[in-house]
């Protein structure tokens, strides 16, 4: 157990932020970009599955992540999803069809099921109990600022390059982002060598019932961003904003410090205020983008967004170790990510399926997600009683 005095600033907590930034960059400057290029392809109808299919593969690679991040350790399957990254990035330009493109789609959500799964089980191994939100949050901020730059590297790598390029640039920041862990230390004592009946998913291995409180507030909270990352590049465009990484990174920057903040707040206050906060602050966010008639709402709204996920996100992440069985930390977070990426891939096929090409009903699709962020509040205010924890 570590002491309750020790700082969370640490080399190896700080080479973990850095590598994480790094990913959550190489994946995120290729989202804006995305659905015009499939819609080049031929492939304008098959847009929701952009984001349905990268997270239908990393939901369905959570279990393993979550059981060898405790059997084999963190920091191997951390290097697993940034070599995903790496490589997929060289094979966008190579697979030019609608059915390889979405195939490529499906391989390259795997990074994402592993690398976050047993990052977050790295940094509650590094910090004491009683600072668990707050480093969520500085954990957050990091993370978050590579999704902030990178739609809006992005889109200006493709506006005065080509779309190739940008490819070859995802692949850049995650082999950097391997780089940094070839220098970090493992936390996991009791790590076990590598074997393949490791592999072997049982019941038990997928999902931590402990959890499941955690797990749900995060699929119905996120199924409002697999819509944004589907639809808002149309709708920012619409509105007459020519980057479609603005949207973004406005939300994305507007969450950096308050991340540090709500983890803290989260410590001292308790998880479920900070969460109900949360959730309404994201419900009127999502009302007012359905609702914006200009960039500069659509602007105002997506700060608010990002206040809102920006409180959520590292409290939902401090509450699922919480509630978790410390040996089985990894499946947790496997738990709490299958939750978010199936929240994002309904989100994608929501959209999908109501927006075609056609911008008038992307309001009507905002005001669906408001509804499910609403239920999200009553589950957490009537459905489910919690003993108050950090």
């Amino acid at each position: 157990m570590l002491k309750a005095d020790k700082s969370i600033y640490t080399l190896q907590f700080g080479l973990v932020c850095l590598s994480s930034f790094l990913f959550s960059a190489s994946f995120n400057m290729l989202i804006p970009e995305l659905p015009a290029y499939l819609s080049a392809m031929g492939g304008a109808h098959y847009k929701g599955l952009i984001i349905a299919l990268f997270t239908l593969t990393a939901g369905f690679s959570r279990p393993f992540s979550g059981k060898l991040t405790d059997t084999i350790g963190r920091v191997p399957v951390m290097a697993v999803g940034s070599i995903v990254c790496f490589i997929c990035g060289f094979l966008y330009p190579v697979l030019t069809t609608v059915a390889g493109f979405l195939l490529l789609r499906l391989i390259h959500g795997f990074s994402t099921g592993f690398k976050p799964t047993a990052t977050a089980a790295y940094v509650a191994d590094l910090v004491p109990v009683n600072r668990w939100g707050e480093a969520m949050g500085v954990h957050g901020v990091c993370f978050s600022t590579g999704l902030a730059i990178g739609p809006a590297i992005g889109s200006t790598i493709t506006d005065h390059f080509s779309i190739n390029i940008l490819f070859y640039c995802s692949s850049l920041f995650a082999l950097l982002s391997i780089v940094i862990l070839s220098n970090m230390k493992e936390t996991l004592k009791d790590k076990q060598a590598f074997k393949f009946s490791l592999l072997k998913i049982k019941r038990q291995d997928i999902i931590e019932w402990r959890v499941i409180p955690a797990a749900v507030i995060t699929l119905l909270s996120y199924i409002s961003y697999g819509v944004i990352l589907t639809v808002i590049g149309d709708w920012s465009k619409y509105l007459g904003t020519s980057n479609k990484g603005l949207f973004f990174m406005v939300f994305t920057l507007a969450s950096l410090l308050i991340r540090f903040i709500a983890g803290k707040a989260s410590d001292q206050y308790g998880r479920m205020l900070i969460l109900k906060i949360s959730l309404v602050l994201l419900a009127i966010s999502l009302l007012w983008i359905g609702f914006a008639g200009s960039s500069i709402s659509l602007m105002a709204a997506s700060a608010l967004y990002g206040i809102a996920t920006g409180m959520l996100s590292p409290t939902a992440n401090a509450w699922t170790i919480d509630l978790s069985d410390p040996q089985h930390r990894g499946k947790a977070m496997a738990t709490m990510y299958i939750a978010l990426e199936a929240g994002i891939g309904l989100g994608a096929l929501l959209a999908g399926w109501l927006f075609v090409d056609d911008i008038s009903t992307i309001p009507v699709t905002f005001f669906v997600c408001t509804g499910i962020t609403i239920a999200a509040l009553v589950y957490l205010q009537y459905g489910y009683k919690v003993k108050q924890t950090y």
